[in-house]
């Protein structure tokens, strides 16, 4: 991941509503959800989700597909870890207690960490 889309990815990200809609993505897994349902649980007019979508799929974050007559997005998995990767690229600067929280952290299940 370059700076330009790392940069493209946070702006996306700094919005409420959109890290709502990107981790509630992340939870609902490959399968993902319809617009209709993320705006529902957002409690977000259906127009208000569509705007965020739109913006984060942009970005590279989600992505959609067409089933039937929905249009259901899904976290872009590959996108969000090249992301941290990013964040993490230079990490600890040879700083072993740095490091050590890093390791710690980096469970992708609160059980994990």
């Amino acid at each position: 991941m370059d700076d330009r889309q790392a940069l493209s990815s946070f702006a996306a990200l700094s919005q409420e509503t959109r890290l709502s809609i990107v981790r509630t993505l992340v939870v609902a897994g490959p399968e993902g959800l319809a617009a209709g349902a993320i705006a529902e649980r957002m409690g977000v007019s259906p127009s208000n989700v569509s705007f965020h979508l739109k913006e984060l799929e942009r970005s590279g974050l989600i992505a959609q597909r067409r089933e039937s007559r929905s249009i259901v997005y899904n976290a872009s998995y590959d996108t969000l870890a090249d992301l941290v990767t990013f964040l993490m690229e230079d990490c600890c600067a040879g700083h072993p207690g740095i490091r050590g929280s890093v390791e710690r952290s980096t469970g992708c299940c609160p059980s994990e960490a």
